[in-house]
């Protein structure tokens, strides 16, 4: 089986991300299924998503159709243009997702000036959050922890605070906290535009990782 840039398998990858990312969440666990896992994308709603690493397009074709319940989803790691010729015409495709891992490390990093940085850790969840000198929420970053792995989530800059360096700071000083938590690899699914710069801050691509999801009647 081909590994990734970290040395892992894809499923290693892709189970690790969804174990990580509910504890980023505080929602329930992902359970396995044959290829992937199910997870529950409530509460409040009683919407699922099933996401696969290993599937032929028949077993997707065959899900798609099972869960077609509006609002219900299929993610893959896999190709955009496979995922969207195997479900139902009235699915919507997701915005385009990359999954991207890195190897955690002491980073070196400055909040700039007028603003606070604080990092805080409550079991498998660390948050950190960047204040402005008055008061306002300016950026934060969530990281959900699945053993050696930490995941990114919620990686979120406000309008009128972009374009500072805001987010990069967060992510840099989550992966140090990561690192001295005992982490050792960092995962995260990137949006097209959010790809270059996860790149440019020394993340690799892993495989496209596409959604669906059902808007039947």
């Amino acid at each position: 089986m081909t590994s990734t840039p970290t040395g892992h398998t894809l499923p290693d990858l892709v189970m690790a991300w969804g174990r990580g990312r509910a504890h980023s969440r505080t929602t329930a666990q992902p359970e396995p299924v044959a290829g992937g896992y199910r997870v529950a994308v409530g509460p409040p709603s009683t919407e699922i998503r099933e996401v696969f690493h290993t599937y032929t397009p028949d077993s997707l074709a065959a899900t798609a159709q099972r869960l077609d319940t509006p609002g219900n989803q299929v993610m893959i790691a896999g190709p955009s243009a496979l995922l969207q010729s195997v479900v139902p015409s009235t699915w919507t495709m997701d915005e385009g997702g990359h999954l991207m891992t890195a190897e955690f490390a002491p980073l070196a990093y400055a909040v700039p000036a007028g603003y606070r940085l604080a990092v805080e850790t409550e079991g498998p969840l660390t948050v950190a959050r960047i204040f402005h000198a008055n008061g306002d929420l300016a950026a934060s970053a969530r990281l959900g922890r699945d053993g050696a792995f930490g995941v990114f989530d919620k990686v979120v800059t406000a309008p009128n605070h972009q374009r500072r360096g805001l987010g990069s700071t967060a992510m840099r000083a989550l992966s140090t906290t990561a690192h001295a938590l005992g982490m050792r690899f960092g995962l995260l699914v990137a949006s097209d535009d959010g790809r270059a710069l996860y790149e440019h801050l020394g993340w690799s691509f892993v495989s496209d990782f596409p959604g669906a999801r059902s808007k039947r009647g």
